[in-house]
């Protein structure tokens, strides 16, 4: 007794054009057997391969029914359809339909990959129906460098992989010279032999000769429906029946383990996402050349502008490190400042010395002089200092000593030279310890030299600079009482802005008024962090908008990429791939693009950092930020998410038969 396979009742399909349908196939009843090698024929046009896609779970008919194992195709989802023709369907094409970019034995594993069977599983199988179709030493060859007939063996291997109950054939000998179409027709009957149900779809006489059952359709309809002289006997029939049931027994692989499964198909993804890069590799290079400009600039900007944040930083420390200078004369702006006011003291020095937060205080004078030595005659400045100047700037001592309080009390006529005045009188040569400078009319003995000052800030100019007790500089250069300035070191534990407005009331409460101005580094390192860090955001938000203009590009270049893959997207639905396989590999394609472009604009950015670092000088440099580092990696990659996103999606809502017919 014949066993019921397929059974499809008023039939209809019917296609869109313009404003009206277009009727394909008309009310078609019919009911296939398992074990049957049906020829479905007819004139082009006539409907065989819309009845062939609807059979084969690749197109939806727009009313009627169809029923598979007793279960209803018509309510299933593009999921349920997928898993159908994974498990049940293997399809041979005219045009054979294999992945140029992998190798006959990959080809053939595909449908197992989307099955779940594990990768050694599938690759023994795989090699085995390649050796069974007499591809054994092929396996490894890509499609390219096979032979149309070898081309189609390789695409029957893959039908017949995850057990292939029902074959379809679409003109499987359409494209081959005789000797390959027997072979091919040999293969297809052996497979009925061992209990497979065939269908062909041919317009070819004599190989619907060579089939069982012979079903005629003309403009839609079944014109005829016969079996032919090679139609098996009732008692064979059966036979295939129970064949047909124990290799069904068979597909159970895939369903122990669903979490290896999801992994294995992302591996396939991601091979498939490399092979279709290497595959075009200068449009992935393009296509990541947005992604690499974008992360090498945010990189390098923000380097570059905590690179230029420090280096200010480091001069303002130099000027030393939690200072307050309090400077005489009205603040800046004010209106009272044109009447000028010397009204600052060492009492009031001593009085901010005396306050717990201050460490060490500095009274400061200034004056312009001749200063000789020998022969040369020269201007410079001469600044009046307090015994803890050093502890206070942070500057040091490269010779000899720091006068001491005893200095300071007696007006000692000592001195110390920086390295412009050494260099100006010594030719920085030899120990000038000892020394004498005649500082306007006042003779000097030299007691320290100090180091070079690398702060920008502290470089006031290149004329040569020396150091007396402020008393001296008071009593005996300028004849007065008043200081220009004292700079305070402030206790690291008091905030510099509390200190600050303590200094202030103090001095206000000394003299009656606000008649000073007061400058606090650490206000000075606010502002430029604040500006620096602004103006680094600000051109980094210029730089975000080249990567989103780079994940615009990937996005494009995707969009095509599908265009131009449609076919292998069809091959892959045809032979099982969910929605999601397929929107994973093309997401993963470009999450890869968008990781790679990534690295290569973080690398780009090293590469520019270095050379500014090298020839760049000590004016500017890049600091390279961790954070900024990580923040461009996560920021391409979501890029690649992102972006990849619409063409993936694209990708997996395609029709099936549109998708195969692309060209």
């Amino acid at each position: 007794m014949k066993i019921p396979l397929i059974q499809i009742k008023n039939l209809v399909r019917e296609f869109p054009a313009g404003d009206t349908n277009i009727r394909i196939l008309h009310g078609l009843d019919l009911m296939l057997y398992q074990g049957e090698m049906v020829a479905i024929i007819g004139q082009s046009g006539s409907g065989k391969s819309t009845l062939m896609n609807i059979l084969g779970c690749l197109d939806k008919a727009t009313s009627g029914s169809y029923t598979i194992f007793g279960k209803s195709v018509d309510d299933m989802d593009f999921e349920e359809l997928a898993k159908l023709r994974r498990e049940h369907f293997g399809f041979i094409f005219q045009r054979y339909h294999l992945l140029g970019d992998i190798n006959a034995l990959d080809n053939v594993t595909v449908p197992a990959v989307y099955a779940g069977m594990n990768t050694t599983k599938r690759r023994e199988r795989a090699t085995e129906l390649l050796t069974q179709l007499g591809l054994g030493e092929k396996t490894t060859n890509h499609p390219n460098q096979l032979s149309g007939g070898q081309q189609q063996r390789v695409s029957i291997a893959r039908a017949l992989m995850n057990g292939g109950d029902i074959i379809l054939a679409d003109e499987p000998t359409g494209a081959l010279d005789s000797g390959s179409g027997k072979e091919v027709m040999n293969i297809l009957h052996r497979l009925k032999d061992d209990g497979h149900t065939i269908i062909m779809v041919t317009h070819d006489p004599s190989l619907a000769s060579q089939a069982e059952r012979v079903i005629e359709l003309k403009d839609g309809h079944i014109i005829a429906d016969y079996y032919t002289d090679n139609a098996r006997n009732q008692e064979q029939q059966d036979n295939n029946h129970n064949t047909q049931n124990t290799a069904t027994s068979k597909n159970t692989f895939g369903s122990k383990n669903a979490l290896f499964g999801v992994i294995d198909r992302l591996k396939e993804a991601f091979k498939m996402s490399i092979y279709a890069m290497k595959a075009h590799k200068m449009r992935t290079l393009l296509t990541m050349l947005g992604i690499i400009i974008g992360i090498a600039s945010v990189v390098s900007i923000v380097g570059l502008g905590q690179g230029s944040q420090a280096k200010i930083l480091a001069d303002i420390n130099a000027l030393g490190t939690n200072t307050i200078t309090v400077m005489n004369g009205y603040p800046w702006g004010d209106a009272r400042r044109r009447f000028g006011r010397d009204n600052l003291t060492v009492a009031d020095a001593q009085a901010v010395a005396d306050q717990p937060y201050a460490v060490s205080v500095s009274p400061m004078v200034n004056k312009s002089v001749n200063i000789r030595y020998q022969n040369q005659d020269t201007t410079g400045t001469v600044t009046g200092v307090g015994k803890d100047y050093l502890s206070v700037t942070g500057e040091k001592l490269a010779m000899g000593q720091m006068f001491d309080e005893t200095s300071v009390a007696t007006s000692a006529q000592d001195v110390i030279i920086d390295q412009n005045a050494y260099k100006t009188y010594f030719n920085n040569e030899g120990n000038p310890i000892g020394q004498t400078l005649l500082i306007g009319n006042v003779p000097a003995r030299i007691v320290g030299v100090l180091s070079e000052k690398t702060s920008s800030f502290a470089r006031t100019s290149n004329s040569p600079t020396v150091y007396l007790p402020y008393t001296t500089v008071m009593y005996r250069m300028l004849g007065k009482n008043t200081l220009d300035r004292f700079v305070v070191l402030i206790d690291d534990d008091t905030p510099s802005a509390i200190a600050e407005t303590a200094i202030s009331e103090l001095i206000k409460s000394r003299h009656g008024t606000d008649d000073f101005n007061i400058m606090n580094t650490d206000s000075i390192k606010e502002t430029v962090q604040s500006t620096t860090t602004a103006m680094t955001m600000l051109i980094s938000f210029i730089a975000i908008i080249s990567l989103i203009v780079g994940g615009i590009g990937v996005m494009n270049i995707m969009l095509v990429s599908v265009t131009e893959r449609t076919s292998e997207i069809g091959v892959r639905m045809a032979v099982g791939a969910r929605q999601s396989d397929i929107m994973g590999q093309f997401l993963i394609e470009a999450v890869l693009v968008c990781i790679l472009g990534g690295v290569l604009g973080i690398l780009l950015a090293f590469g520019v950092g270095s050379l500014v670092n090298k020839f760049g000088g000590d004016s500017v440099g890049v600091i390279y930020s961790p954070l900024s580092i990580v923040v461009a990696f996560v920021c391409s990659t979501l890029i690649g998410v992102v972006f990849g996103f619409l063409p993936a999606r694209n990708a997996s809502r395609l029709n099936p038969v549109d998708a195969l017919a692309h060209h």
